[in-house]
């Protein structure tokens, strides 16, 4: 008898420790999802995950106002 009783405490230390171990791995380092996603974003962003930035959009515009500049140039000398 005393040897399942030795045995029975082993076995409810031994599940305690499977649930201190199984909450430590289930824990989380963020406090929301948006948190976790800007994280993850910026660690793609270092790693070179979606490539250079391309800013297509300014470059029309500054192009479009050197254009015109030179446009009102041209027509004041004329």
């Amino acid at each position: 008898m005393v040897h399942s009783a030795n045995s029975g405490h082993a076995a409810v230390l031994a599940l305690e420790a499977y649930a201190e171990r199984a909450g430590a791995a289930l824990a989380c380092a963020y406090s929301s999802s948006a948190e976790y996603d800007a994280a993850l974003i910026a660690e793609r962003r270092a790693a070179g995950v979606y490539g250079p930035r391309r800013h297509r959009r300014q470059r029309l515009a500054i192009a479009g106002g050197i254009a015109a500049g030179l446009a009102v140039i041209v027509f004041l000398i004329v």
